[in-house]
């Protein structure tokens, strides 16, 4: 971590900052903390710090980035930080985890404002409306301020085209009717522009995935009063925008998790991984006893291989993906051994099933795998993919 700055003469120099990554400051010595998370953004940073210097008081003011880019964006900003009049910490990440919003944490860890603004850097965030957010927190005795698009005349223009527009109303709208009772104040929950009073702010709650940090604050921290400005979303400055189809996994993958926990959430995408499995085993068991003629016990044992093949791909690749701590063949021995396992149970079973019970082949088969869905999840989520015992809270999508 690096802070430097410079007096209005533009001499720079350089300041120790107080305290950890991990703690926030209980003594406050400025009056906000501007946090700004980075991904590629060196075109943007010149006109970013210009306009805020124009807004904001030089003496009561930091800025924090929390840079994840794989250009020179931070060494941009470090050579800016030479002439701005506004202290700036650039902290760089060599892993980004937690995305965007575990940028937004750390930097909130290193804040020392007695309100914390988070805004991003391409400008769609309009700096002029720093001063806005922190006055109407102070006017109101608010917890959070919101800066919205979505009420008292605030407006989305910088979303470039009505897809983009759809596709973030839609997710506003279901985002609202899966958490109604914790965002009854909240009209715009994704927005990312917003200022916290550092007091109400328990970052150690604060466990985000994705981008969408301002939910994770609302639902986990409930802050007391909410009062919202409203603004008009811009279009980007320069650079591309960073809303992607991985995002949009990871934000449903955020809901999931606030909505019904971390485990509650692994096992449901178990669940639905699983029952994908279902087409290529039962396809593999029609094709093995229907059309090759082989027996259909025997069959029932290579369809399944066939399945326990592509869990693993998916389990591997999507649910598990920052949990693989063993080597690849330690991974898909055991998936296999624990996959294959379960025909000690299954083929009794489903010879029970069809020879005794006098039950079709296919509807048999598909008894037989449910049965065995709630045990093969237990070995693989505390067995094969389990934890490590000193591993963060915070997880990588």
């Amino acid at each position: 971590m690096t802070l430097t700055a410079g007096d209005r003469s533009g001499t720079p120099y350089r300041v120790t900052m107080a305290g950890a990554i991990g703690k926030v400051q209980v003594a406050t010595s400025l009056r906000q903390t501007i946090v700004i998370p980075t991904f590629n953004e060196r075109e943007n940073i010149a006109a970013l710090l210009e306009r805020l210097v124009a807004v904001l008081p030089e003496s009561d003011t930091e800025l924090v980035f929390v840079d994840d880019s794989t250009d020179d964006t931070p060494e941009v900003i470090r050579a800016a930080a030479l002439t701005c009049p506004i202290p700036i910490t650039v902290h760089h990440r060599e892993h980004s985890v937690g995305g965007l919003g575990g940028a937004v944490v750390e930097g909130m860890r290193l804040a020392r404002g007695a309100w914390i603004v988070v805004m991003d850097a391409d400008l769609q965030h309009p700096p002029e409306i720093v001063p806005d957010l922190i006055a109407a927190g102070l006017r109101d005795g608010a917890d959070l301020v919101v800066g919205t698009r979505y009420a008292g005349g605030g407006k989305s223009d910088g979303l470039s085209d009505s897809y983009r527009k759809l596709i973030s109303g839609g997710s506003t709208f279901f985002t609202k009717m899966i958490f109604r009772n914790s965002l009854l104040q909240v009209s715009d929950p994704m927005s990312g522009l917003f200022a916290v009073r550092t007091s109400s702010l328990e970052v150690d709650e604060l466990r985000p995935l994705g981008y969408k940090v301002l939910l994770e604050l609302v639902v986990r921290n409930r802050p007391g009063r909410i009062v919202e400005v409203p603004y008009t979303f811009q279009q980007r400055h320069a650079g591309e925008s960073k809303s992607t189809m991985a995002e949009g996994v990871r934000f449903g993958k955020h809901l999931a998790i606030l909505r019904f926990g971390a485990e509650r959430t692994r096992m449901l995408a178990f669940g639905l991984i699983g029952v994908s499995g279902l087409l290529p085993n039962q396809v593999a068991l029609w094709f093995l006893a229907h059309v090759a003629g082989v027996h259909y016990l025997a069959a029932a044992v290579l369809a399944n291989l066939v399945a326990v093949g592509w869990n693993f791909l998916l389990t591997d690749t999507l649910l598990y993906r920052n949990r693989r701590h063993r080597s690849l063949a330690s991974r898909l021995t055991r998936f296999f051994v624990m996959g294959n396992a379960d025909l000690l149970l299954r083929i009794p079973l489903l010879a029970l099933l069809v020879g005794g019970l006098n039950i079709g082949v296919l509807a048999a088969n598909l008894m037989t795998l449910v049965t065995s869905f709630v045990v093969r999840f237990l070995i693989l989520d505390k067995v094969i993919y389990r934890a490590k015992p000193r591993a963060t809270a915070l997880e990588n999508a």
